[in-house]
């Protein structure tokens, strides 16, 4: 599989990779069995950048990515984690509600500070059990999450000293790139526009049914060679499914007019004669500042399905035809 540089570091990773949300139980339970079975697959299809989080099953999900890889070698594999949350252990009755299904038993703080992210790197590779994380991503940070407000008091310990935490453990070498795991484009540009980022992990903001990232976020990418990793391609499945009854986009069911546009967009593909998952699979690739398209399942078939959509070619010229039904998503 094809490999690209993550922005200005001597990291390459593969043109798809693998997300480990689903790994952690997010909807649904997932056996270690299950887990290990599609981490393998991805193994066999060549993936070799591999994405977690310790929110991902509140640590279930970093455990089962660290004894996957745990006897790979070592130089053949891109490894991120995030930092942004830290976990402390609760009553199995008090472990929150975050739509992991049968999560590890804790609850968990934000702490964006510099010793919140020292603190929540050592957690990870106790979790882990792997001596090395290439990329740290600052998860969830923005009003997308937190709301306006307590957006300010998180951005404010970023910028006085998470920062500075994530740029210290750069250069001891202990990581190798640093950025943001989020789910919207103004965050982003509030950084960006203080401090470079070597990457940008962002999910459902560029991609063929919302370009939210392509009037700014681009080309300042393209301006700072900070890289994009590209997740939610299917827009929280609708571009998969299609247009059908209990569809979703943006993590809830789509309204009519989201139904509407994707009912347009599958016309389209037709008369292209290729899936419409396959254009928005392929789509982000299309951008020089995409590294990767993250894809993320539990289940192996779901991911050899997924791995098939790039086996259909999809011409460049046709994503200009999907323009008139995207949208933009802005947070007040």
């Amino acid at each position: 599989m094809e490999k690209r540089r993550i922005g200005k570091t001597a990291l390459e990773v593969t043109e798809v990779s693998f997300g480990g949300a689903a790994i952690g139980g997010l909807y649904r339970a997932c056996s270690r069995e299950a887990a290990m079975e599609t981490l393998q697959g991805a193994w066999d299809a060549g993936l070799r950048y591999f994405d977690t989080a310790p929110f991902y099953g509140f640590g279930l999900s970093e455990r089962r990515f660290g004894d996957f890889l745990r006897h790979k070698p070592r130089d053949s594999y891109v490894l991120s984690t995030k930092v942004g949350r830290l976990f402390r252990p609760v009553p199995e009755d008090q472990v929150p509600d975050h739509s992991y299904v049968d999560p590890l038993p804790f609850a968990l703080d934000y702490d964006y500070s510099y010793d919140g992210i020292m603190r929540s790197v050592d957690f990870s590779y106790a979790r882990l059990g792997l001596n090395k994380i290439d990329i740290l991503y600052v998860h969830d940070i923005g009003a997308y999450t937190h709301g306006v407000e307590k957006t300010k008091l998180h951005f404010r310990q970023l910028m006085d000293g998470g920062l500075k935490a994530l740029e210290e453990l750069k250069r001891a070498g202990t990581i190798s790139a640093y950025g943001l795991g989020v789910n919207e484009v103004q965050v982003c540009l509030d950084v960006m526009r203080r401090a470079p980022l070597d990457c940008i992990l962002l999910a459902s903001r560029y991609s063929l049914l919302d370009r939210s990232a392509e009037a700014e976020l681009l080309p300042l990418c393209r301006a700072q060679q900070t890289s994009l990793v590209i997740g939610g391609v299917f827009n929280s499945g609708i571009l998969a499914t299609g247009p059908v009854q209990g569809a979703h986009f943006d993590y809830q069911p789509a309204g009519r007019d989201m139904l509407d546009r994707v009912d347009a967009m599958e016309k389209i593909a037709g008369e292209g004669g290729y899936p419409l998952a396959a254009a928005a699979f392929q789509f982000p690739l299309h951008e020089p500042t995409v590294a990767t398209v993250l894809t993320g399942t539990a289940k192996l078939a779901n991911l050899t399905r997924n791995l098939e959509l790039l086996e259909t070619r999809v011409a460049e010229t046709e994503y200009a035809k999907y323009r008139p039904y995207t949208v933009v998503q802005s947070l007040a």
